[in-house]
């Protein structure tokens, strides 16, 4: 086809897209076409058919569809002896081998997502026939959750005993008792970016 010769041949005057054997890397037209790179926007704006195929005008300004592009790109009618005849990423794709991650009309649908779930795990509780329920919470109330709440009953358990009531020192490792998510959040603050590793242990009744 005119057109993918068109595509094949404007990609092949970027040195920085091509391997061995003079062969185009798909991987990496396809990150810099989701980055907007300034060469290859350039390039397709010079050549008319695919600007017309991959660009809408909008007050004199023209809008770069990358998902288009992308598509075309990873089709099967384009390069099909290329380096990446077979993806080299992981996911769960459709009938028509495309991956869904890069699809716009796939959602998660998690009912819950905007509820918290209550319950306790005392003697008392085991008796109650619904010990776990969900409550569904306003916007503000799950801002409230998620706020940064003061961590209590702190202990330090070293060599010599256990010391009550103390302050955290910042190389201290810190086991946490309570909703994962509200620790987390607690967290963030202070420790973002310095945590090398957190388990998180989510208990069953």
């Amino acid at each position: 086809m005119k057109f993918l010769d068109e595509l094949k041949k404007v990609l092949s005057s970027d040195k920085r897209f091509i391997g061995e054997d003079k062969q185009i890397i798909k991987t990496k037209v396809s990150d810099a076409a989701r980055g907007n790179d300034k060469n290859l926007l350039k390039a397709l704006l010079n050549n008319e058919m695919l600007k017309d195929s991959f660009f809408t005008k909008v007050d004199d300004i023209y809008v770069f569809d990358k998902n288009k592009f992308v598509w075309v790109l990873e089709s099967k009618e384009f390069l099909p002896d290329s380096y990446t005849l077979y993806k080299n990423k992981i996911g769960l794709v459709d009938a028509n081998d495309n991956l869904i991650s890069q699809k716009q009309d796939i959602s998660l649908v998690w009912p819950y997502k905007d509820c918290i779930l209550e319950g306790g795990q005392t003697k008392e509780d085991q008796k109650r026939q619904e010990i776990f329920y969900n409550e569904t919470l306003a916007p503000d109330q799950v801002n409230r959750l998620l706020a940064p709440k003061v961590l209590g009953n702190a202990k330090r358990y070293t060599a010599d005993g256990v010391e009550e009531n103390i302050e955290f020192n910042k190389d201290d490792n810190l086991i946490i008792k309570g909703n994962n998510l509200i620790a987390l959040s607690s967290l963030l603050e202070k420790y973002e970016g310095q945590v090398k590793c957190i388990y998180i242990e989510k208990t069953v009744a």
